[in-house]
C-alpha cells in the first residue's frame, strides 16, 4: 500500500515523463538558471557517492526513485514560525528540528499536503483559502545526511510552502495538539532567533538569551513548558560520529528564504 500512495519525481524529456533514479541529482537540473531557491547540502551523499558505493546499494533502495515531500513554514500574524522536533523513535532524522511536513500523496496538491501534514502533526487546522500560500524553495534531502553514517536509504525533493496565519502564536498555541508519535517538542521562533539559526557558526548571536523556551510533548500528547540551550539551535551537522539535536540543514535553507520574504514586504 505504501508504494501505491507514493508520489515520485519525474523528468520530462522529448515529451515523455521518466522517473528520476534514486542516485540521480535533482538540483543539477535547476542549476543552469542560477536558481538559489533550489539547493542541497554541500556534503549531499548523492553528490559524493562513488561507483563502488553506488553498486553496494541494495536493489530495493536503488529502485525507490526520488520521493516528493512538502514542509509547511507557518508564519503567525506577529511574524513567528513554527518548528517541531521529530520524535526520537522515528527512523529518519530523529530529534531534528524541522517544520511540519511529510510525503505528498496521490491526488493531493502541494497545499493540500501541507495543510494535512500540519494538522496531523500539530493539530492546527487552516482552511485552503487561508494563509496566502506560496513556495519558498526546493531542497534535495538524503538520509543519512553523510556517507560516513552509511549508504543513502531515502532521497526526497522537499517543497517548502509558506503559509501566513491571521492569528498570533499565542492564539495558535491554544489549539496546538501535537502527535507524540511524530513530534517531541514545538517552538515558535521569532525573527531574531531565526537570524541566529541561519547565521554562520561562530558569528554574532544577536544578544539572545542562552536558553530557548519550547513546548515539550509528553507520551500522551500533553504540553509542558521547557527550555533548551541556545547552542542546540546553532549546531550544524557533525562531519563525523553520530548526529546531534539541531535544526535540519534544509530547514535552515528555508528559513533564510523566509527572512528574505519578510524583507521583501
Amino acid at each position: 500500500m505504501e508504494r501505491v500512495r507514493r508520489v515520485l519525481v519525474h523528468f520530462c524529456q522529448d515529451g515523455a515523463a521518466q522517473p528520476a533514479h534514486f542516485v540521480q541529482s535533482i538540483t543539477g537540473h535547476f542549476s543552469e538558471g542560477g536558481e538559489d531557491e533550489v539547493e542541497r547540502h554541500a556534503f549531499c551523499p548523492i553528490k559524493h557517492l562513488s561507483v563502488t558505493e553506488n553498486a553496494a546499494l541494495p536493489l530495493d533502495v536503488r529502485q525507490r526513485g526520488v520521493d516528493v515531500g512538502v514542509a509547511t513554514i507557518l508564519q503567525t500574524a506577529n511574524q513567528k514560525v513554527l518548528l517541531t522536533r521529530r520524535a526520537k523513535e522515528l527512523r529518519i532524522f530523529p530529534d531534528i528540528w524541522v517544520p511540519p511536513g511529510g510525503h505528498l500523496e496521490l491526488d493531493e496538491t502541494l497545499l493540500d499536503a501541507g495543510l494535512r501534514e500540519l494538522q496531523e502533526e500539530t493539530g492546527l487546522k487552516l482552511e485552503p483559502e487561508e494563509g496566502s500560500p506560496n513556495i519558498l524553495g526546493l531542497w534535495e534531502s538524503v538520509f543519512p545526511a553523510l556517507l560516513s553514517r552509511g549508504l543513502p536509504q531515502r532521497h526526497h525533493i522537499v517543497v517548502y510552502l509558506l503559509l501566513r496565519s491571521p492569528l498570533t502564536h499565542l492564539e495558535l498555541q491554544a489549539s496546538l495538539s501535537p502527535s507524540p508519535a511524530e513530534v517531541s517538542a514545538c517552538l515558535w521562533a521569532d525573527r531574531q532567533l531565526v537570524s541566529a539559526v541561519v547565521s554562520d557558526p561562530g558569528g554574532e548571536n544577536h544578544d539572545l538569551q542562552r536558553s530557548v523556551g519550547v513546548s515539550q510533548v509528553s507520551a500522551d500528547g500533553a504540553l509542558s513548558d521547557a527550555s533548551l540551550p541556545l547552542e542546540v539551535f546553532l549546531s550544524r551537522t557533525p562531519v563525523s560520529g553520530p548526529d546531534v539535536e539541531r535544526v535540519s540543514t534544509g530547514t535552515m535553507f528555508a528559513l533564510k528564504l523566509w527572512l528574505r520574504s519578510l524583507d521583501d514586504l
